[in-house]
């Protein structure tokens, strides 16, 4: 049987990386092959093959953050997930919030008129005024981080809550230099939930929450061309998601709520997989360890952790091949 203790592992505090690196592809890329090698980001391309096919998710990470008080003085922010009739859903962070807690941002002021468990019904009185809106980024995140760091350089459409963190390693350059060496490079989108963030608790009914994802004809024809190089485990999901005909993936469009862990049998032939450092217990770790086994992950991440690798969004990078 499955325990959620098999996907645990001790990490020191200090290996969260708090800030991008610079250049973006100079971080480390740890490979899982044969053997496990350490590399830079830039030597991804000796890995990949003419006729490979680079798929990225290039959605964009949304403003959806408020950082305000409680009426009464209190520090809050808020992330709001989606609006329906003026009244948005969103996550808020504070202490004693209710309903009927009256929240200020400068000079936007709403009321929370319902609660759900963790989600909150704000009702604003008026028009959010949109430069009070910045981007979320991770809660274990303790510092400030410029919006061009949390961002990949080729999103394209707001609709995340989180950035699909196995881009951001990618400058112009490098996917210059992919193209020529005759690999194609396609993108398909999947918008990030705020779920991603949260810990599994129960493995048989954790959620991951409602995630748009779209996939066109002409990059579904790029796709079935070649064999897959997945950029983050958001691709993976998206892929997932899609319909499929005689092993030929199809152009498709929806609300993805896919929970991917082992045992699990994949509709899409990934070869390889490019991928941060995920969060114990996290269902991003699950689908790692759903993609290969157990044991390769589990011993990669201690060789990791050894050699000081950067962990989390804004950290280093692992490219795992099946």
């Amino acid at each position: 049987m499955v325990s959620l203790e098999d996907y645990d592992y001790n990490l020191p505090k200090e290996m969260i990386a708090q800030t991008a690196h610079q250049p973006r592809d100079h971080c480390k890329l740890l490979i899982i092959k044969d053997k496990v090698k350490h590399k830079k980001f830039y030597d991804i391309i000796d890995y990949l093959e003419s006729g490979d096919v680079l798929v990225l998710n290039e959605t964009k990470v949304s403003h959806a953050k408020l950082i305000g008080k409680k009426s009464t003085g209190g520090k809050i922010e808020v992330i709001l997930v989606k609006e329906k009739d003026g009244v948005y859903e969103c996550r808020i962070k504070g202490s004693k919030i209710k309903e009927g807690t009256e929240l200020v941002f400068d000079e936007d002021k709403a009321v929370v008129v319902k609660r759900v468990d963790d989600i909150f019904h704000l009702k604003f009185n008026k028009e959010i005024n949109k430069k009070h809106l910045i981007i979320p980024t991770p809660p274990y995140i303790k510092q400030h981080v410029p919006e061009q760091d949390y961002q990949t350089i080729y999103a394209k459409e707001e609709g995340s809550l989180a950035a699909p963190t196995a881009g951001l390693h990618f400058t112009q350059e490098l996917l210059n230099k992919i193209k020529e060496k005759g690999i194609n490079i396609t993108k398909i989108k999947l918008d990030i939930s705020y779920e991603t963030f949260l810990p599994v608790k129960d493995i048989t009914s954790h959620s991951t929450g409602k995630e748009y994802f779209e996939i066109d004809q002409n990059n579904a024809n790029i796709i079935n061309q070649g064999n897959i190089i997945a950029v983050g485990t958001t691709v993976v999901k998206c892929l997932e998601s899609a319909d499929w005909k005689d092993n030929k993936i199809q152009p498709s469009k929806g609300i993805s709520e896919i929970f991917i862990k082992p045992p699990y049998n994949f509709k899409s032939n990934i070869k390889a997989m490019i991928t941060n450092f995920h969060l114990p217990k996290s269902s991003l770790l699950l689908l790692t360890y759903a993609y290969v086994n157990r044991e390769r992950i589990l011993k990669a991440y201690q060789e990791a952790i050894k050699e000081n690798y950067r962990f989390y969004s804004l950290g280093d990078a692992m490219m795992i091949f099946k």
